[in-house]
């Protein structure tokens, strides 16, 4: 039913966002929308403001780490570079040094060729620093960067570094690497391309920790990268979609790593070339190696440990490869220290020939333009620059590469509103005090009849709002449907409020208010993914209330159950259809009440849509404080398909709502738990309010 992945935490779990209940949530009560500030006080809309102050900034200046570099140790709260100081762009190596060496926090972007001079020079780089090429242009000739002891917090990104090599191929006379650190600690090499060096592309030594590499291409040299060196065992380093092909050894060599986490690499060795892999991944001395779902393709001895290492081999694929390929001992769970989502191990060679190495996007003027948003105005007296929603939406260019805000004035704006899908990166914010201020409303259910009598809308077609667009946000607003079911008894009954159908839809501080299919959070076809995150916000409703095949997480909210129209207790939260192999539903440090009776409503059903034997529904509700309301058995069956074949549990759930663990009230248990948190279900999408 869940995934298992089995360990306890035993360090500190850095995610990106806020797992914790907050003391406004927990005091939320019986509260239907909370007062003008709403449960979750001033800061919920506080947001937009300081996400209008951060966009000056493009995304690429203020990236941070993942994997290990994005751990909290050593006084270093992850790996953010130098986005607290001056951005500078750089075009001759007496700039680069200058600022590369200097006491303040920087931001260098490399906008040329710049040749090391003598050849081999390293240039010691200080602590707070980001060094990005920008897009294809910025390349180092001839030597690289030196991370010495106590160096900390930076960022190597987007660059070419190339060409020390100085005709020997196994070089010990010359050790002029394209980034080596001795002693360093919280370090992110991402998206570089290295090649044709004197020594390593990639030196880690000295009790250097707190490294992520990734997204890099490393060729053409005899020694790719190599990591300790040391007699203490402390590195701890993530090595992730890396494209490593034309090396001959240490592909990594990794030597008394406390912690190596390998995963989603490509490690090539292309017949018919003169350079022959010796070996691949290495893992020695007291190295506590985890390698998952990474692609050998001709590799001579692709994977191998010493007798004092361990390697813990998942998901990984050999082709063509001869020689050794070993496991054993025990690793441990990265998830213990932070979130990662692991590719197809079959997608990888793909994914990374076309994704790996420096890219257009990064370091670019044209990306710091189009980080700047656009802002509309809606208001109804007139005093904006359009009278509705929907106008505002279409006058969005299509395709659009920006943000563009509609901020809306305070007002009830009775309209349907459509977000198509050629309209990406939209934000539909109210202005008002309140999330109850800006309120958009309609009345369509599903047996409504359309206008042009072409029949009648249908469940998804009811929708007030409905979003089509990637990168959607909503915040600071009510969307309602307020279809009346009592006067309408002869038609079905199904009334969207909102209906998402896209991936990376955030919903910030919003009322999301109806009675039977609220919030219906789909995707744009069976076969895509479709991420949803709301946040700060409160859901209504009585019959399968939140419902679709979106992955989709409920966090910090509040979900108030409602009567029926005739005054009745009974209903059903959640009815996901998720696909085989994708989340589904996930409500986390949340509370679930309202004005209903007791043991009258189930947290779901399976949505099996159109009869679909091969969906496999899921639910999750953990961290989460349930009212009397809720059933002592939560779940029920839907269609004929018996909740019990899909995927329904809970996890340390609390409240008068809550029970113990029975056949009939599945729990997760600790380890399968580490497994469904909200950055498993979100990936490497973290919502930032824009």
């Amino acid at each position: 039913m869940s995934e298992i992945r089995s360990t306890v935490r035993h360090r500190r779990r850095r995610t990106a966002l806020t797992v914790g209940i907050p003391l406004a949530l927990t005091a939320a009560g019986t509260m239907a929308y909370g007062a003008d500030a709403g449960a979750f006080g001033e800061g919920a809309r506080s947001t937009a403001a300081a996400a209008t102050a951060a966009s000056a900034a493009p995304a690429w200046a203020t990236d941070t780490a993942d994997g290990f570099a994005s751990v909290d140790a050593l006084g270093q709260n992850g790996t953010y570079g130098g986005r607290d100081g001056k951005t500078v762009t750089v075009k001759t190596l007496a700039d680069l040094e200058k600022y590369a060496t200097a006491a303040e926090p920087y931001v260098i972007v490399v906008a040329a060729t710049i040749t090391m001079d003598p050849v081999g020079k390293e240039i010691k780089v200080a602590s707070d620093k980001t060094i990005v090429g920008s897009g294809t242009s910025g390349q180092i000739v001839g030597g690289g960067f030196f991370l010495g002891s106590g160096v900390h917090n930076v960022i190597i990104r987007n660059l070419t570094i190339r060409d020390a090599y100085q005709g020997i191929w196994n070089d010990k006379d010359h050790d002029f690497d394209a980034i080596q650190m001795d002693g360093a600690h919280h370090v992110w090499i991402d998206h570089n391309e290295l090649r044709n060096m004197a020594d390593g592309l990639i030196d880690v030594r000295k009790d250097s920790t707190y490294v992520t590499v990734s997204w890099n291409k490393l060729s053409n040299d005899n020694k790719a990268f190599g990591i300790g060196w040391t007699d203490n065992v402390v590195t701890d380093i993530t090595v992730h979609h890396n494209w490593i092909h034309e090396t001959e050894q240490r592909n990594p060599s990794t030597d008394n790593a406390a912690h190596a986490h390998l995963y989603n690499n490509f490690l090539e060795d292309v017949a018919g070339t003169t350079i022959k892999s010796s070996y691949g991944n290495y893992s020695r001395g007291a190295t506590k190696m985890l390698l998952e779902n990474s692609y050998f393709q001709g590799m001579n001895n692709p994977v191998i440990k010493d007798s004092t290492a361990a390697i813990v081999q998942k998901g990984n694929t050999f082709v063509s490869t001869t020689g050794r390929n070993e496991s054993g001992g025990t690793a441990f769970d990265a998830k213990t220290y932070y979130p990662y989502t692991l590719d197809r191990t079959a997608d990888v060679p793909t994914l990374l020939k076309s994704g790996a190495g420096p890219r257009s996007s990064i370091g670019t003027t044209a990306t710091t333009k189009a980080a700047a948003a656009t802002t509309l105005t809606v208001a109804k007296d007139g005093s904006g620059q359009y009278s509705t929603v929907q106008a505002a939406v279409n006058a969005v260019p299509a395709n659009n590469a920006s943000r563009v805000v509609i901020a809306v004035k305070p007002g009830t704006y009775r309209e349907l509103v459509k977000v198509p899908a050629n309209k990406p990166h939209v934000t539909i914010q109210g202005t008002g005090g309140s999330r109850k201020d800006t309120v958009i409303v309609y009345n369509n259910a599903s047996g409504t009849q359309k206008p042009d009598g072409s029949g009648t809308y249908g469940t998804g077609g009811s929708a007030t709002v409905a979003v089509e667009a990637d990168d959607f946000q909503a915040r600071n607003l009510t969307i309602t449907n307020d279809f009346d079911e009592a006067a309408h008894q002869d038609i079905s009954q199904q009334a969207v409020a909102l209906r998402t159908a896209a991936d990376k839809v955030f919903l910030d501080s919003v009322i999301v208010n109806g009675d039977q299919d609220t919030l219906l959070l789909d995707t744009a076809a069976k076969d895509k993914l479709g991420r949803v995150y709301v946040s700060n916000s409160y859901v209504t409703g009585n019959v399968d209330f939140i419902f679709g095949r979106a992955t989709a997480v409920i966090d910090k909210s509040v979900i108030t159950l409602k009567k029926r129209w005739n005054g009745t207790s009974a209903g059903y939260v959640t009815a996901p259809s998720t696909a085989a192999n994708r989340k589904g539903i996930l409500i986390a440090n949340s509370t679930v009440n309202g004005d209903v009776s007791d043991r009258t409503f189930h947290l779901g059903r399976p949505w099996h849509a159109g009869g679909d034997a091969t969906l496999d529904p899921q639910t999750t509700v953990r961290d989460t404080t349930l009212s009397a309301a809720i059933k002592a058995t939560p779940w029920t069956d839907m269609s004929g398909f018996s909740w019990k074949d899909d995927r329904f549990a809970e996890y340390r759930n609390s409240g008068p709502g809550s029970g113990a663990a029975s056949s009939d009230r599945p729990q997760l248990t600790d380890a399968q738990a580490t497994g469904q948190q909200i950055s498993d279900w979100l990936g490497d999408w973290t919502p930032t309010a824009s």
